[in-house]
């Protein structure tokens, strides 16, 4: 299997990088082939320019200035996103990651009649997120309704890929969370990506 493997962190030595590279050799340990796409260094630019804006609900919308990653999006079995979860959002870079890239005609394609719009990443088996929240479960959940889980998972999965199976997995409380925590999560990383 073929998996972008998608990471959203300014910081190299963080632990969302470790966690991708962790997600990384556990999958080509099992045989699968891994694009690795760390926005960051690659120099991904994630805002979506007024021509793209402008052209984004006409019939022949061309994404020619994010075909590289379109490419690699569309080539793809699996996808995992890695990143932390800042203000309970996605950061800047992956929001700007998705817009760009899941655009008419790669993700989605318009209903001529004007209707829901229509998946176009059919490809797709698998779409998982791996991220961490400086909050305790509680109030992710409870307090704040869970919205990135909500925005990936109904907003973008659903829509765009709705046969993938969608798996979302968080370390709550990251802000004090100790080595022996940070490891044992690892662990559990380590052993759900192995089972793809």
């Amino acid at each position: 299997m073929r998996v972008l493997l998608v990471l959203a962190h300014p910081v190299p030595e963080s632990f969302a990088a470790a966690v991708a590279a962790e997600i990384r050799a556990t999958l080509e340990k099992a045989g699968h082939e891994v694009d690795w796409l760390d926005l960051y260094r690659e120099g991904f630019d994630p805002r979506l320019s007024e021509a793209e804006r402008r052209a984004y609900m006409e019939p022949n919308y061309d994404p020619a200035a994010v075909s590289s990653e379109v490419a690699r999006l569309k080539s793809a079995d699996g996808l995992i996103l890695v990143f932390p979860q800042w203000w309970f959002n996605l950061p800047a870079m992956l929001k700007g990651f998705i817009d760009r890239v899941f655009a008419p005609g790669v993700a989605f394609r318009h209903d001529p009649e004007g209707g829901r719009i229509e998946p176009g990443l059919d490809n797709l088996k698998h779409f998982w997120i791996f991220t961490s929240t400086g909050s305790p479960w509680w109030v992710v959940h409870l307090w704040m309704g869970n919205p990135v889980r909500r925005i990936l998972k109904r907003g973008i999965a659903r829509f765009c890929a709705p046969k993938a199976s969608f798996r979302s997995f968080n370390l709550y409380d990251m802000d004090r969370a100790t080595k022996a925590k940070r490891d044992r999560w690892l662990k559990r990383v380590r052993h759900a990506v192995s089972r793809l």
